[in-house]
C-alpha cells in the first residue's frame, strides 16, 4: 500500500504542480513570451494534468478490477496488475524525465532572467524527487 501512496503523491504533483507553477506571470501570462511559446506552456500544463489522472487510474485499477472475470486464472489477474503498475510507472515518470531532458536542448534555461538566476535549474530536484517517488512506488507494489 505504501507504493500506491507514493504513486498517488507523484500523481497529485503532476495534477497540481504544472498549473500552479506555470499558469501565472512566469509562463502563460508572461508578456515577453510570444503566443506560440504560451501555446506550448498550455500544452505542458494539460499534459501534466492528464498524466497525473492516468497515473491515478492505473495505480488503482488493480484494486477496482481485482476480481476479474468468472473463472479467470490467478496468473491473468497478476499479469493485469503488473501491466497496470508498469503503465502507472510510465505515466507517473515520463513528465519528470522530459523535464530533466529539456535543459539539454540548445538555448534552454531553467528560469527566465526576470524571475531567477540564468543558468540555474531549480526544477531539477523537484523533478528527480517526484520521478523517484513514482519509481519507488512501482517497485514497492510490483
Amino acid at each position: 500500500m505504501l507504493g500506491r501512496i507514493l504513486l498517488t503523491v507523484d500523481a497529485v504533483a503532476l495534477i497540481v504542480a504544472a498549473p500552479f507553477f506555470d499558469y501565472n506571470e512566469t509562463h502563460i501570462f508572461n508578456p515577453r513570451w510570444p503566443p506560440h511559446a504560451k501555446f506550448h506552456g498550455a500544452q505542458t500544463i494539460s499534459l501534466s494534468v492528464l498524466l497525473g489522472l492516468a497515473t491515478l487510474y492505473f495505480a488503482y485499477r488493480p484494486l477496482f478490477f481485482s476480481s476479474g472475470q468468472a473463472g479467470e486464472p490467478v496468473a491473468a489477474r497478476r499479469l493485469r496488475k503488473r501491466d497496470s503498475l508498469r503503465t502507472a510507472l510510465f505515466t507517473g515518470t515520463v513528465y519528470w524525465i522530459t523535464g530533466l531532458a529539456s535543459i539539454l536542448y540548445p538555448g534552454t534555461d531553467g528560469v527566465d532572467p526576470e524571475f531567477g538566476t540564468p543558468g540555474t535549474f531549480p526544477q531539477a530536484p523537484i523533478f528527480i524527487t517526484f520521478m523517484a517517488m513514482g519509481v519507488l512506488g512501482w517497485f514497492m507494489e510490483g
